[in-house]
């Protein structure tokens, strides 16, 4: 096989040549193969950017759907692309398929086109048609044969084949020998192809003509034909009648792939009949690539192949030798030796990422494809098959596809507030002996889903604020966290409601959006509000918005800022009654009172609470301090000791009433008292109350005791002066008969009352005096009859006013005897 060589010019057939590479081109056909192929057929040496075929057609996407969907290829090594806009196959390099497949009758070139939105992949192979662009050539330019003058006729002398890098009918070749009447060309059959031989055709003679020159010509089958030529030189030797001869046609010889360089391949023998030198035999190549003559080498002299580089059985598995062996006459003998590469488990899978989907949402469904792989191993057979698995805890799987690639598909829920990202590990191992793997890590990003509702670090909140506070106060600071990331959990709270009884909790407080800290709209009222609740209502940016409620009880602090109020006794009514006073409220307190007495309760409340609401009762100012004292806590008020004949008869108490706040506030409470027997005793005293008497009794109230004294010493004189001016005048009149009024039934029927309209004054008293009636005439007796004496009050004895009574006249009694003497005397008045 000779050393491939490429023509410069071309033939008078190169238009052809181009013209049928052109209908070739547009000629071309493709057809969907099982697992999404698509196949299209190419003739090689086409030029950068000649039109492949309509690939996006072909995957049923328009031109308008080519943006989105992101058509690329995954190939290696880039022989081809893909047009953006029109989605068509290029050719991005010349191809040349002797350089890509060498001798292989087949030449494809497989590559996956990916396709998203979504991810899919789909398998393309493109043929690589052979074209007639090389021609025949020989290893060498030209071959010498010797042939002996002796040499009868019908011999046949092998020639060297040549070669023809292109395959299929361009590598068929026929012969052509020059025309000369001594020699003839024949074909010999053999594995490797028909051999040419040179056929004697008649003897030679060496006198006559000593050497020959014939043009050995190969023409190959292609359209248009190509060519090659050697030229042969026979010289007319001597006799050397026996070539030599190898034990073997043909030899066969396997060798591992790990087999060290300088190892010794095969030892040939050849053997030859004659004898000295033309019986000496030298070892050699043929015609061989040259990959071949790199990985070999003969030692001419003992016929050992020594392997010089070491092999590798995925770049080529077997080799072909051609050997010679020439004896020291010139006669030579051909054999063929077949290296046999034998795989070794020397490459481990390798891992290609074609795609990678990050990041992938979180509520990605089940089986959605986040990778796409590609795993292959160089290795034969069973060092080939490879098997890939992932490591790690992440939710994913890996599904096998067509032409050794994976599917890496989510096998379960991502949750991004567990993992935000996942990370796996894709393991790829073969079945050799021992098994050989490699590894590629998986880094896929989980992008958020607003999935997480806001939650609150308490579902319920207490807050204390005391009364009064200013408006605008903070309340409470209310905190919910979002476990979502982003627009999905940034946080903004509202009011969702609440209540407050009657106030009402709209107006009442208010929330920040952002921080969530609660203000007060306005002061707060204890008394009015003691406590109110309000939702917050914690909401997501998410789209559609999340949201969680959280309930705030606000209790409302008492502060000391309401006094005691008075209920009982009543504050003085506004207005003032006809006689110009107030009519303020009293109590009647008869004179008998013993200590201890129940005058009256001094009720008041206080509307704050606790403390602030405790109530102590003090008497701060009486007319007789000594005569009254209250309760601390019940505010009654009793009489300290017996009511005394020389107590006034009014009396005015001022009682304070004190809570326990900080400062504590008072209010005091008036009381009126009468110290009379009854009420109509009482009406008296109380007309006598001068307007304006509350402003004036407590300076008045000394005074008021003088008077009483000296109205009541003034009484009594004037009694003792009546009663001696009776008794003066009685004496004159006669012995005594008063004492006869002692008796039975004798005394005086009319005792110290009110009249029915009763006149103003300090001492509303009457007085009446009982005499008896005239004795009856006794002989005896030595009185003389007394004139009848008058019963008079005693206003008339002092010369004081009737007050518009009846004339006194009309109340004399003149005694006159009694119809029966025993009969009791009766007074009237």
């Amino acid at each position: 096989m000779a050393v491939r060589q490429r023509r410069q010019r071309r033939g008078p057939g190169g238009g052809r040549a181009l013209l049928a590479a052109l209908l070739l081109l547009l000629l071309c056909v493709w057809c969907r193969a099982a697992g999404e192929r698509l196949r299209y057929a190419i003739p090689e040496e086409l030029g950068r950017g000649s039109l492949v075929g309509p690939l996006a057609r072909d995957l049923g996407l328009s031109a308008d759907e080519l943006p989105a969907r992101k058509l690329r290829l995954s190939e290696e090594k880039q022989y081809f692309t893909v047009n953006e806009e029109n989605g068509n196959l290029y050719v991005n390099e010349r191809l040349d398929r002797e350089e890509m497949c060498g001798e292989s009758a087949t030449c494809s070139i497989s590559f996956e086109v990916l396709v998203h939105n979504p991810l899919n992949i789909f398998h393309v192979e493109v043929d690589i048609k052979d074209m007639n662009d090389n021609s025949p050539t020989f290893s060498k330019s030209s071959l010498d044969l010797e042939i002996g003058e002796w040499t009868v006729p019908g011999t046949h002398f092998p020639l060297e084949m040549a070669h023809d890098a292109d395959v299929g009918s361009n590598s068929l070749l026929t012969y052509q020998l020059t025309s000369d009447p001594s020699f003839s060309l024949t074909m010999k059959n053999s594995p490797e192809g028909s051999k040419p031989e040179l056929v004697l055709e008649r003897a030679l003679d060496r006198e006559k003509q000593s050497s020959f020159e014939l043009v050995l010509t190969a023409v190959d089958g292609g359209d248009p034909v190509r060519s090659g030529t050697v030229q042969i030189w026979v010289n007319v030797t001597d006799a050397n009648d026996n070539p030599p001869v190898f034990a073997q046609d043909r030899y066969r010889v396997s060798l591992r792939e790990d087999t060290p360089p300088g190892s010794a391949v095969l030892n040939l023998s050849a053997s030859d009949a004659d004898a000295g030198t033309n019986a000496r035999i030298t070892y050699g190549f043929g015609k061989m690539p040259i990959k071949a003559l790199q990985k070999f080498t003969f030692n001419a002299e003992s016929g050992s192949i020594i392997l010089q580089e070491a092999l590798d059985f995925e770049d080529t598995r077997t080799f072909s030798l051609p050997v010679e062996a020439k004896d020291g006459g010139g006669l030579m003998a051909h054999s063929m030796v077949e290296v046999v590469v034998l795989d070794v488990n020397d490459n481990p899978p390798e891992i290609t990422i074609l795609s990678l989907s990050s990041p992938v949402p979180e509520d990605a469904p089940e089986g959605t494809v986040v990778a796409l792989l590609k795993v292959r191993d160089r290795d034969f057979g069973e060092n080939g098959q490879v098997s890939c698995s992932l490591s790690g805890e992440a939710p994913l799987s890996i599904v096998a596809s067509s032409g050794g690639s994976y599917k890496v598909v989510t096998s379960g829920a991502l949750d991004r507030e567990q993992a935000s990202e996942q990370r796996v590990t894709v393991v790829a191992r073969d079945r050799g002996r021992p098994a050989l793997w490699s590894s590629r890590e998986l880094v896929l990003e989980v992008s958020d889903v607003n999935d997480n509702a806001p939650v609150f670090e308490e579902a319920a909140y207490s807050a204390y604020v005391a009364e009064n506070n200013a408006a605008g106060a903070l309340v409470l600071r209310v905190q919910a966290r979002d476990a979502d990331a982003g627009a999905n959990g940034r946080v903004s709270y509202w009011l969702a409601g609440g209540s407050a009884g009657a106030a009402g909790a709209a107006p009442l407080v208010s929330v920040e959006a952002r921080s969530g800290a609660l203000y007060a709209q306005r002061s707060l009222d204890y008394e009015q509000c003691r406590e109110f609740t309000v939702a917050v209502r914690a909401q997501d940016g998410g789209s559609p918005a999340r949201s969680s409620t959280a309930t705030v009880r606000v209790f409302v602090l008492d502060r000391n800022d309401n006094a005691p109020r008075v209920l009982w006794p009543a504050a003085a009514a506004a207005g003032e009654g006809p006689g110009g006073a107030a009519a303020a409220p009293f109590e009647v307190v008869p004179r008998s009172a013993e200590a201890g007495y129940l005058v009256a309760k001094v009720v008041a409340v206080d509307a704050d609470a606790g403390r602030n609401a405790w109530l102590s009762y003090e008497l701060v100012q009486a007319s007789e301090p000594a005569l009254f004292r209250v309760g601390l806590h019940s505010g009654e008020v009793r009489t300290a000791r017996a009511v005394g004949e020389r107590d006034a008869a009014k009396q005015r108490l001022v009682a304070v009433v004190k809570d326990h706040g900080q400062p504590a506030l008072s209010a005091t409470a008036t009381l009126h008292v009468v110290l009379a027997e009854s009420l109509q005793e009482a009406l008296p005293e109380l007309s006598e109350r001068p307007a304006g008497a509350e402003a004036a009794a407590a300076a008045a109230a000394e005074l008021q005791f003088y008077l009483v004294l000296a109205l009541a010493l003034l009484s009594a004189l004037l009694v003792l002066s009546v009663a001696l001016a009776v008794l003066a005048r009685l004496r004159r009149a006669g012995p005594p008969a008063v004492l006869r009024c002692l008796g039975a039934q004798r005394f005086s029927l009319a005792g110290a009352a009110f009249p029915a309209d009763f006149c103003e004054g300090t001492l509303p008293y009457s007085y009446n005096l009982c005499v008896p009636p005239p004795a009856r005439a006794l002989p005896e007796a030595a009185w003389p009859p007394p004139p009848p004496v008058p019963i008079l009050s005693a206003e008339e004895l002092l010369g004081g006013d009737s007050c518009d009574k009846p004339s006194l006249s009309s109340d004399l009694v003149v005694g006159e005897p009694p119809a029966n003497p025993d009969a009791p005397q009766v007074c009237k008045a």
